[in-house]
């Protein structure tokens, strides 16, 4: 991921950062997300072809309330869905994605 910002970076250093255009396309969608625009995060997302993309596509749709679809991405992404909060899961996949 030579050129994209991934590491180095706290949770709080990334809720508040002001662009995401130098991080990961998984990382951009959970900005987006964070911001409350579930479409953009969600077509970054979709389009990002990657497990960890898969991942967060699958928050989404878990966040949207579409369960089989999120079951589908889980699935794609090798990830089973936990018993947590949105929030918590939402942290869970930055902390994992900036390490």
């Amino acid at each position: 991921m030579i050129g994209l910002l991934r590491t180095h970076m706290t949770i709080e250093e990334f809720k508040i950062l002001a662009s995401p255009t130098k991080l990961s396309a998984p990382l951009q969608a959970l900005w987006y997300d964070a911001r409350g625009d579930w479409d953009r995060a969600h077509e970054i997302a979709q389009d990002a072809h990657s497990s960890e993309g898969d991942w967060v596509h699958a928050y989404l749709h878990r966040k949207e309330g579409d369960e089989g679809n999120a079951r589908y991405w889980y699935n794609r992404a090798g990830k089973v869905k936990g018993g947590v909060s949105l929030d918590d899961e939402w942290a869970e996949i930055v902390q994992a994605l900036l390490e």
